[in-house]
């Protein structure tokens, strides 16, 4: 896992709306931001501040990722469309506290030329302490703090989801969602993972955890987990692999080496091709899909968005019903004998072609961020 994002250099289908490519006036760094569809409300999706080792490679991860936000709110029922945004390092980029700043600032300004068309919140590299400092440049923001009218850190919330779906999934393959006793490996120990493997281990299931950082090892102690590095876990005997680092990791190569029952984690983009979904299908291997899994984070946001306010206990609800939601996708796909990717795609599709419902929604969602009922700056 370097931490350099390479990846191949043709981009994606470009099926998005809009694409905005903008160097920061104050850093000199990349901005990107990529809408794919707000055909059911405005395009939700984090900004993550990554090193690349080409601009056309942070172009490609904000395509990907923001097509895969789109299916993400419409699997999930939500009145949001998807979007992703980026702050690109270059190779061996280390930035001061005022540079960094600055290209926060420089990535806000970025949002807001967009008109609301895209909102966006907190991914990797990017905390919930950035927020107010991109929230300076614009008023499409979510996740500030309670404090000020927002949900706060997301990453609890995608956890939960995580968890919920790691249950369901076990219940899809061992007849039951009890975790006590099952055996989990863990990949990548960030926000959500640590979170993750903590939930896990409360549940009762037995940890192998990997990550880049040794410094993680200490989480691994108190969890009485076993440590290990990403490649091992990845290849670990354990019933279910839950990868919740950077995606691409599982490929025609990797898919080979594979000794679990189950995949469910919260990475983003874990297929390096669609066509892996196939691969895995064929060594008896289910995979969760990951805009599925992982959407416990957008689900929670999503409550800001209500007129009536924020509310913590209407958002782990509505993020537990992932675990209901990716049932139903391991069901049809088993009735039609094709995998859970083509299931969960099929059901995006067909919220995606909602008539005057997904409209309505859309239209209610703009006139909330446009009459500030989001929190300021959020």
């Amino acid at each position: 896992m370097s931490a350099v994002a390479t990846l191949p250099r043709a981009l994606p289908p470009l099926d998005h709306e809009q694409l905005l490519v903008r160097r920061g006036p104050r850093s000199g760094l990349l901005t990107i931001v990529a809408v794919h569809s707000t055909v059911r409300g405005p395009s939700l999706g984090g900004c993550r501040m990554w090193t690349y080792a080409e601009p056309a490679d942070a172009v490609r991860d904000a395509l990907l990722l923001s097509r895969a936000m789109t299916y993400k709110a419409a699997v999930a029922g939500l009145p949001l469309g998807g979007g992703k945004g980026v702050i690109m390092l270059e190779p061996g980029m280390r930035l001061t506290a005022r540079r960094r700043r600055d290209a926060l600032r420089d990535f806000g300004e970025t949002v807001e030329q967009l008109g609301g068309a895209y909102v966006t919140a907190e991914d990797v590299g990017i905390s919930s302490r950035d927020m107010p400092v991109i929230a300076e440049e614009t008023t499409h923001v979510s996740g500030l703090a309670v404090s000020r009218g927002g949900s706060g850190d997301p990453s609890p919330f995608t956890a939960l989801g995580v968890e919920t779906a790691i249950a369901a999934t076990c219940a899809a393959v061992f007849g039951s969602p009890d975790l006590r006793g099952r055996s989990i490996a863990v990949i990548g120990l960030g926000h959500v993972g640590s979170r993750v493997a903590t939930r896990c281990a409360r549940a009762g299931a037995t940890l192998v955890v990997a990550d880049v950082d040794e410094g993680k090892r200490a989480l691994a102690e108190r969890l009485g987990a076993r440590w290990s590095t990403p490649a091992e876990a990845l290849r670990a005997e354990v019933d279910l692999v839950a990868p919740c680092a950077l995606g691409g990791l599982l490929d025609a190569e990797s898919v080979v080496d594979l000794r679990c029952r189950a995949i469910a984690g919260a990475a983003n983009n874990q297929l390096a091709a669609d066509d892996v979904a196939e691969l895995l299908a064929a060594r008896g291997i289910l995979w969760a899909p990951d805009f599925v899994v992982n959407a416990g984070g957008i689900v929670n946001i999503a409550v800001e968005l209500e007129p009536s306010g924020y509310d913590a206990a209407t958002a782990r609800r509505r993020v537990r019903a992932i675990g209901r939601t990716l049932a139903d996708i391991f069901a049809a796909a088993a009735e039609a004998a094709i995998t859970p990717l083509a299931a969960a795609s099929a059901l995006g599709e067909r919220r995606l072609a909602e008539p005057g419902e997904a409209a309505r929604r859309a239209l209610a969602s703009r006139r909330v961020f446009a009459q500030g009922a989001k929190p300021a700056a959020g």
